[in-house]
């Protein structure tokens, strides 16, 4: 799995017990979820459609690092469904897993539309084509 950001807790991102707000922590990954559908469908109109289980697991503190990891599981018609880790920088102890969130490519008209991919593409093997 590739950790794509980091984050910093700070004393906005803690719940009543000093630990990370789990809302936060999923806020952060929905986000990460849609950036990466977004490049990998290339359509800026994405959006969330299905998250499974939460599994949490271990909790982080204020100043704490913490990255999340976000990896392809399938490619739909019109959805890619991503598993997504979030881990403890320094300690590598695993915060949350997610094992599906499905992401929908949506057309002009804001109905689901296909995107004609079928694998992982990378950014730099795109740019070798033009």
């Amino acid at each position: 799995m590739r950790f794509h950001t980091r984050k910093w807790i700070k004393p906005e991102d803690l719940n009543p017990n000093g630990t990370l707000f789990g809302g936060r922590l999923l806020e952060w990954i929905d986000e990460e979820a849609a950036l990466y559908a977004i490049v990998q469908l290339e359509n800026q109109r994405v959006v969330t459609k299905y998250i499974s289980d939460i599994n949490f697991r271990s909790s982080a503190k204020e100043g704490e690092i913490i990255e999340i990891g976000i990896e392809p599981v399938s490619f739909g018609n019109s959805s890619l469904t991503l598993r997504c880790e979030v881990r403890n920088k320094m300690t590598r102890e695993t915060i949350i897993t997610i094992d599906k969130i499905t992401m929908v490519s949506l057309g002009a008209n804001g109905k689901p539309a296909a995107h004609g991919k079928t694998q992982i593409e990378y950014v730099k093997d795109r740019l070798k084509d033009k």
